[in-house]
């Protein structure tokens, strides 16, 4: 059941705090990779909120149904990538860098599952969670969060990508040439 709409901005406030906490180690520091997730977590939060009165409403037409196929995505493809993460990526906390989230200090290099087409399936659910919530209505401004995130979440993934190597040298370059960043077989 949704929120009353009076609750919206409450809420706001609570989530953006929490995803602040998150990031507390990167929000100094604008060259992580973390800085411009936050900025990306907050246009995603800010285009929930805009869209939430009217999520679900209209007839089940072709773009509700790609924003639900975006929306499922989004929800399957980080849950498997986290597994990977956790299970093979060996998560050690002698990887000090305090722009990174527990499950992001990998030891190893995880090159299997959906890591093996893609470098970053959690970004990419959240392009398709951006695009998914984007299509319950459009609005100008719903556009414009659509594609700051979209943005920030590529610059985002460039900088990881860039300590990616600094971490893991000619092994992660060796992969970055056999994967894609976001889309299996194209981009």
């Amino acid at each position: 059941m949704l929120l009353p709409y009076e609750a919206y901005g409450p809420t706001f406030v609570v989530v953006s705090s929490v995803l602040l906490y998150m990031s507390r180690g990167a929000i100094t520091r604008p060259r992580s990779h973390g800085f411009y997730r936050f900025f990306a977590w907050e246009c995603i939060l800010l285009l929930i909120w805009i869209n939430l009165p009217v999520w679900g409403d209209g007839p089940l037409g072709p773009m509700q149904l790609l924003a639900l196929a975006l929306l499922i995505t989004s929800v399957l493809l980080p849950l498997h990538a986290f597994l990977l993460l956790s299970r093979k990526g060996d998560p050690s906390p002698a990887r000090q860098d305090a722009a990174l989230i527990g499950f992001e200090r990998t030891s190893k290099l995880v090159t299997s599952g959906a890591f093996r087409y893609i470098r970053h399936p959690m970004y990419t659910a959240l392009i398709c969670l951006v695009w998914g919530i984007f299509l319950q209505q459009f609005t100008w401004l719903g556009l414009l969060l659509a594609l700051a995130a979209t943005v920030l979440l590529l610059v985002t993934a460039l900088i990881e990508e860039k300590e990616s190597l600094a971490h893991f040298g000619e092994a992660y370059r060796d992969y970055m040439q056999r994967t894609r960043r976001f889309v299996p077989f194209v981009l």
